[in-house]
């Protein structure tokens, strides 16, 4: 069972007629996506790559019966966005763009609570990869050639340490069942304890990679939740090891503010719920190896 997406997924991605949406577009369907159309307002009825565009999400939801939606919209407008698809029923969105204002993002996060439980919109991102299932498709700006088809899922901050996670795994033979960019913003749509939960569920994952880095309490909360209700073994990286308090790095959530965000820090809480940890990126991979049991070469 793939995390957030699966063949049967239907995609509309809003923004598809620029080009970065185009080039994106066009890997995700030769991934094998379902990309189903796409929004553009004041480009409906024209076409992009063989799929039909639309002004407004709820014209493409009513005429494609979409589910799903990547926004590759700029920051001025992608709050905006991102509320129309939960209001037209878009179940799962990805939000790719970086430059968000915190500001624009708690409106979103309030917005999303009005809708009832079973009609929520699942919200990843902003600032993020996205999400990819090897084999079945994905949504976002990962390279899918890196992935190779598994159980083990992989949850993260930075995208391109999720990317060398993944290559490093493929490396050794182990295979990614789902990998969920959740983003380094300091305020996002989808927390790594909520990701977690759903490779709990998922049968066909066997064991997680989750990669942090400095700033912020998701680590620690994801620790908790590990110690007191996942069964499966969680690995575990996390980046800053280096940075001084206060310094900001690279994520604009990325800046320690408050006791238990430095890498450190997070570090010691991620062991004490028995999570190992890699020392440095270069161990993902075989940290993975270690938790599933795997003899790695000296």
């Amino acid at each position: 069972m793939a995390i957030l997406i699966t063949k049967d997924t239907r995609v509309i991605v809003q923004g598809m007629s620029g080009r970065i949406g185009q080039f994106h577009t066009g890997e995700m369907i030769e991934a094998g996506t379902n990309v189903v159309g796409g929004v553009t307002p004041g480009r409906g009825g024209t076409t992009v790559l063989g799929r039909p565009v639309f002004d407004t999400v709820r014209d493409a939801v009513e005429a494609t019966g979409a589910d799903a939606s990547l926004l590759f919209v700029p920051p001025a407008f992608a709050a905006d966005a991102m509320m129309e698809a939960a209001s037209a029923g878009i179940r799962t969105c990805v939000c790719v763009t970086d430059g968000l204002p915190a500001q624009d993002m708690m409106k979103v996060k309030r917005f999303l609570r009005h809708f009832p439980a079973d009609h929520t919109m699942r919200l990843i991102g902003p600032n993020c990869a996205g999400i990819i299932s090897p084999g079945i498709g994905f949504m976002g700006i990962m390279p899918p050639h890196i992935y190779t088809p598994g159980r083990v899922g992989i949850v993260g901050r930075s995208g391109t340490l999720g990317y060398e996670a993944a290559s490093q795994m493929s490396a050794l033979g182990i295979g990614v069942s789902s990998s969920i960019g959740i983003g380094g913003d300091p305020i996002n749509g989808s927390s790594f304890r909520d990701i977690l939960e759903l490779f709990e569920k998922d049968p066909e994952t066997d064991a997680v990679m989750m990669i942090g880095e400095i700033g912020g309490p998701q680590e620690a909360e994801a620790a908790g939740y590990v110690r007191d209700h996942m069964t499966k073994p969680v690995a575990a990286y996390v980046a800053g090891l280096s940075a001084p308090k206060g310094r900001k790095m690279g994520h604009a959530g990325a800046i320690i503010s408050a006791f238990g965000e430095s890498a450190q820090e997070k570090v010691e809480i991620l062991q004490e719920a028995g999570i190992t940890v890699a020392p440095n990126p270069s161990l993902m991979g075989e940290t993975v190896a270690r938790i599933l049991g795997m003899k790695v070469a000296a």
